[in-house]
């Protein structure tokens, strides 16, 4: 009787073992080329969620399967159809900038395969696209919280640098411009710029004899840096302030002494976690990385797979995307290593903003800002 029961145990778990399969998740980040710094440290925030949460609720194991764009768009096309028909993800995770996310969201949604961006906030990125969705806000909200700011700080006069280049720079200044103008704000000048441009001494020659009380510069940290050291070469001292395009270490790296007082929108202060489930894995990232800073895109990017395991573990079979990208927008009040986060049916966040300010070579927070 007992070898029995030994025989139907060793077949109950022999059996569990061939039940549960491996399922692959898409990743698409810039991990080498000129905005690496993003894509590492969103990645980071993968790696580390998957190693807390590497199975699912029926025991199937999740692998993550990574690709680098190179912040390319042709690299991120290839990298995303690789993803879906060679690799079969169930979902992509990226691309990161607007610009890619968007040529990530376009092929993936004619496939059926959820595409959840962690930092991409164009306010189009979703339109008309049923598999697409988000973790980070939108420009139309972080450039009215740019513009409150302003506002609320007494400049009633801004010029804005735009990357005509870049969808997430133009998107944003938009967004800016619009609720900067409501608020009885002047956009005194609009002067643009592309990415890779490194002599921005005209431009900022131009702003001097221009004379703003504020400048809005929604770029990415290496054009950014640059205007923000050849401004204190030139001697133009004006209050500067970006999104989340500057939100890294790099930035500031780059910037040095220049940066100094330059503030920025973004996701998430390490030094101020919304709840328990965020302090946890600040901690967890500490002791995994020795290092007690943590990037906020390293947050969304955790946030991001584990929103999508949550609505995995909704569906009776957690390899069916369509069920998949339903339950993604299905999510209300996820308790995010970044704060709370509720997902609608456009597949667009509602969450927190933070305000920083760089001080002594560190970004410091200053506020947050809630819907």
């Amino acid at each position: 009787m007992k070898k029995m029961l030994s025989i139907a145990l060793a077949s109950a778990l022999t059996c569990g073992v061939v039940m549960a399969k491996e399922i692959k998740v898409g990743a698409v980040m810039p991990m080498s080329g000129p905005i690496a710094a993003y894509g590492q440290v969103t990645h980071l925030g993968l790696e580390l969620a998957n190693k807390l949460q590497p199975t699912l609720a029926n025991g199937d194991t999740v692998k993550l399967v990574l690709l680098d764009n190179k912040g390319d768009k042709v690299e991120t096309a290839t990298a995303t159809t690789r993803l879906i028909s060679s690799d079969k993800v169930v979902a992509i995770l990226g691309a990161l900038t607007s610009t890619n996310t968007a040529q990530t969201i376009a092929i993936a949604d004619k496939k059926k395969i959820p595409v959840i961006a962690s930092v991409a906030t164009n306010d189009k990125l979703t339109a008309k696209r049923t598999f697409a969705n988000r973790v980070c806000f939108t420009d139309s909200f972080q450039g009215e919280v740019v513009a409150n700011f302003a506002i609320e700080s007494g400049y009633k006069t801004a010029v804005v640098v735009i990357d005509q280049a870049q969808v997430y720079s133009l998107g944003l200044s938009k967004a800016f411009q619009k609720a900067f103008k409501a608020k009885g704000g002047k956009i005194v000048k609009k002067i643009k710029v592309t990415s890779g441009d490194k002599d921005f001494k005209a431009v900022v020659s131009q702003i001097k004899k221009i004379n703003p009380d504020f400048m809005f510069m929604p770029l990415y940290h290496p054009e950014a840096s640059m205007i923000a050291r050849q401004s204190k070469q030139l001697g133009l001292d004006k209050p500067m302030f970006s999104g989340d395009g500057v939100a890294n270490q790099t930035f500031i790296d780059l910037g040095g002494k220049s940066v100094e007082g330059y503030m920025f929108t973004d996701f998430f202060d390490y030094k101020n976690p919304p709840s328990k489930t965020s302090a946890d894995f600040v901690a967890f990232h500490e002791k995994e990385t020795g290092n007690a800073e943590m990037n906020s895109f390293t947050a969304l990017g955790a946030d991001t797979y584990n929103v999508l395991i949550a609505a995995m573990n909704k569906c009776e079979d957690p390899t069916n995307s369509v069920c998949i990208n339903n339950e993604i927008k299905k999510t209300v009040d996820f308790d995010g290593v970044s704060g709370k986060i509720s997902i609608n049916s456009e597949g667009n966040a509602t969450r927190s903003a933070v305000i920083k300010e760089i001080k002594d070579g560190k970004a410091g927070f200053k506020a947050t800002v809630n819907p």
